[in-house]
């Protein structure tokens, strides 16, 4: 399959650009009407018109193309086939964020070929930060180049995390939050995470980690390794899941405190 990776990326990012200015509209017009999913998490009419601007673009222009997105049903995503060219969105990350006017949320979306992600595009609309990679050939911010912050040492190192929404799943990030806390400079928690990945890429943040799912990590982790941050995993990648679409207890990091922050969240689980 010949494919133009500038294209693709541009693609992605007039859709992410076109889909949060108009949920930025709506808001601005309207009461957002809201609703939750399972374990209390917010959906709002926002995410689905996002979701219905994003796949229309899609559906128009790359008809023979499927699509992974967050609020179309598909939660049993560890069972989907990543074979052949898919789009995977997030058309509003950091929900509560926008419910409640605060600045940290992104809409996301990424063009994958069997499981590699080549391009992809986060629009932070309040923030007004439209993040572009491409695989290859670099991640950029506004048309600026992105490169990550060089750190060293664990104990300088600002590390954003986050917490899920599942109650059972609380304490051991908690656990995790803790022993970071006592590790390095200090943590920040803003629940976007595809905007907090993208920090990483921007030197804003020296890490980002927790458990995330593969629209989470599709376009702000090619964004983070494109500006030079290495990403991994905490725990094996289960078989037939693509590494670079896994998104449990992942790490995205400065290269200089890979080894210790790895090592720090190992540790942890064991």
């Amino acid at each position: 399959m010949k494919l133009d990776l500038r294209e693709l990326a541009l693609f992605a990012e007039q859709a992410v650009t076109k889909a949060g200015d108009r949920i930025s509209e709506l808001r601005r017009r309207e009461k957002i009407e809201v609703n939750y999913k399972d374990f209390g998490e917010l959906v709002t009419s926002a995410d689905l018109l996002s979701e219905r601007v994003i796949q229309e673009a899609i559906m128009d222009k790359f008809p023979g193309h499927r699509i992974l997105s967050e609020e179309n049903g598909i939660h049993s995503w560890d069972n989907f086939n990543f074979d052949g060219p898919v789009w995977v969105v997030d058309p509003l990350d950091g929900t509560v964020n926008f419910a409640r006017n605060l600045p940290h949320y992104g809409v996301s979306l990424a063009f994958a070929l069997d499981g590699v992600v080549l391009a992809g595009a986060v629009y932070a609309p309040d923030l007004n930060c439209t993040y572009v990679g491409i695989k290859g050939e670099g991640s950029y911010c506004n048309g600026e180049r992105l490169r990550i912050r060089q750190c060293t040492s664990l104990l300088d190192a600002v590390i954003g995390t986050g917490f899920p929404h599942d109650s059972a799943k609380v304490q051991p990030a908690i656990e995790r939050v803790n022993r970071l806390r006592r590790n390095c400079r200090d943590i920040r928690r803003f629940a976007a995470p595809t905007v907090d990945i993208c920090y990483v890429a921007s030197g804003k943040l020296d890490a980002h980690t927790e458990s995330l799912a593969p629209w989470d990590v599709a376009a702000a982790g090619l964004i983070a390794r494109e500006a030079g941050a290495l990403s991994c995993h905490v725990q094996v990648v289960p078989d037939g899941i693509p590494n670079e679409l896994y998104g449990e207890e992942v790490i995205f990091t400065t290269p200089g405190i890979f080894d210790d922050l790895l090592t720090l969240l190992r540790m942890e689980s064991e």
